[in-house]
C-alpha cells in the first residue's frame, strides 16, 4: 500500500512519534479521575466498594487506552483529531465528577459520558478511514464491540446495588477482553495481533506518562498531609511516608519498566508490544499507586489509631500490586521473573497480620522499607552483572 492509498486522517511513516503536546494536556484530567477514585476508597473500605472502583477505574483506564491508541496511529496534528481528543477529555472529565455516585443516583451521567467518548471517537475515525477498507475495519470493529456491551452499560443504569456491579463489571471485562482477541466482528473477522504494534515510541512514552500521572496523584495526597493546618507531627510524618512510597515507585519503575518500554528496549520488546499487555500490566500498576493514594489519606486522617484490617490491606495492597504489575510485565517481556519484587510480595503477605497491632503510620513506613529493601537488592544485583560483564 502507497502513501497516498492511506487515508488522509493517518500518521505518516517517518514523522516524529514523541507524544505531542496536546497527550500531554489531556492526561491531565486523570489526575483528577485518580484523586476521585482514591478518594471515594477512603471513604468506604467496604469490598463492594473496591470492587466497584474497580470497575470504574478499568472503564476510565479503557477510554485512555482508546485515545492512547488514537494519536498513535492518527494524525495528531490534524484539527480533527485534536478536536477528538479535547471531547475525549471533557468525556472523561464527566466521568470522574460522576464517579463518587456512579453506582448511586449519578450512574446514568457516568454512561453517558462514556458512550459519548466512543460514539464521537468512532463518528470521526470510520467515515475518516473509509478510503481504506482494511484500515477502517479496524475501527468498525472496535465499534461493534462497543454495541455489544452498551446494553450492559444502559441495563445497570436502571437496577442498583449487585446488579449494577455486576452488569458493569461484565461490560467492562468485555470491553478489555476484547481487544486481546482482536475484536472478532461478523463478516469484517478480526484485527491481527501483528497489526497491532504501533509506533513503540509513542505508546512507550504514553505508558510512562500516564504512570507519571498516577504518581503526580499520589504526591498530591501526600502534600494535603504534609499542609496539615495544626502540623501535628504523625500527620506530617504521614505525609512525608506517602511521598517517600511515590519517590520510592519512581525509582523502581524507573530502574526496570522504563527501561523495557524504552526505545532501547530493542528485540524483546517486539514479542510484547503485539499484544496490549503493556496496558494490562500497567492498569495493575496504576491500580496499585491509587491504592497507595487511599492507604495516604486514611493514615493521615486517622494517624492515631491502630490499623484496621482493611487499612492494612489497602496499605500493603497498593505496593504489593505494583510490584506484581512490574514483575508481570517483565517477564512478558524478557520471560524471566523479577524475584526480589516477587519475594518482596511474599515478605508483604507474610508480615500483613501482625500490621493492626501497628498504627497506620507505622504500616506504611513498613511497606517503604520493604519497598526501599527491594530497590537496594536490585541495584547491587545490577552492579554485580555489570561487574561480571566487564
Amino acid at each position: 500500500m502507497t502513501t497516498a492509498e492511506l487515508p488522509r486522517i493517518l500518521r505518516k511513516p517517518g514523522e516524529p512519534q514523541v507524544p505531542a503536546f496536546l497527550e500531554l494536556f489531556f492526561d491531565l484530567v486523570y489526575i483528577f479521575m485518580l484523586s476521585r477514585l482514591a478518594a471515594g476508597l477512603a471513604d468506604d473500605l467496604s469490598a463492594r466498594n473496591l470492587l466497584q472502583t474497580a470497575v470504574l477505574l478499568s472503564a476510565a483506564w479503557w477510554v485512555w487506552v482508546l485515545t492512547a491508541w488514537l494519536t498513535d496511529i492518527f494524525d495528531p496534528r490534524l484539527a480533527i483529531i485534536q478536536a477528538t481528543t479535547l471531547a475525549v477529555m471533557f468525556g472523561a472529565l464527566v466521568m470522574a465528577i460522576a464517579v463518587p455516585h456512579a453506582f448511586g443516583a449519578q450512574g446514568y451521567l457516568f454512561v453517558a459520558a462514556y458512550f459519548a467518548i466512543h460514539v464521537v471517537r468512532d463518528a470521526v475515525l470510520v467515515p475518516g478511514t473509509r478510503v481504506n477498507r482494511d484500515v477502517q475495519a479496524r475501527s468498525a470493529r472496535v465499534f461493534f464491540w462497543f454495541l455489544v456491551t452498551a446494553p450492559l452499560w444502559v441495563a445497570g443504569v436502571f437496577v442498583d446495588g449487585t446488579a449494577r456491579l455486576v452488569f458493569w463489571a461484565v461490560a467492562v471485562a468485555i470491553d478489555l477482553g476484547s481487544a486481546r482477541l482482536g475484536w472478532p466482528t461478523p463478516r469484517l473477522g478480526r484485527t491481527e495481533l501483528a497489526s497491532r504494534v504501533f509506533t513503540r515510541e509513542h505508546l512507550s512514552e504514553r505508558h510512562r506518562q500516564i504512570f507519571v500521572v498516577a504518581l503526580g496523584e499520589l504526591v498530591l495526597t501526600a502534600g494535603t498531609g504534609l499542609q496539615a493546618r495544626d502540623f501535628a507531627g504523625v500527620v506530617v510524618a504521614t505525609g512525608a511516608a506517602g511521598f517517600g512510597g511515590a519517590v520510592l515507585l519512581f525509582l523502581l519503575y524507573l530502574l526496570r519498566v522504563r527501561r523495557l518500554i524504552g526505545p532501547d528496549g530493542g528485540g524483546p520488546v517486539d514479542r510484547v508490544r503485539p499484544s496490549i499487555y503493556t496496558s494490562y500490566t500497567h492498569l495493575v500498576m496504576v491500580s496499585g499507586v491509587l491504592l497507595m493514594s487511599t492507604g495516604t489519606t486514611l493514615a493521615a486522617d486517622r494517624p492515631y489509631n491502630y490499623s484496621r484490617v482493611s487499612w492494612v490491606l489497602v496499605i500493603f495492597g497498593g505496593p504489593a500490586l505494583f510490584l506484581l504489575g512490574s514483575c508481570l510485565f517483565d517477564h512478558l517481556v524478557t520471560g524471566r521473573f523479577l524475584w526480589p519484587r516477587a519475594i518482596a510480595i511474599v515478605v508483604l503477605v507474610a508480615i500483613g497480620p501482625a500490621m493492626p497491632l501497628l498504627s497506620p503510620l507505622n504500616v506504611m513506613l513498613v511497606a517503604n522499607v520493604v519497598l526501599l529493601g527491594t530497590l537496594g537488592v536490585e541495584l547491587v544485583g545490577g552492579r554485580r552483572r555489570r561487574a561480571a560483564r566487564r
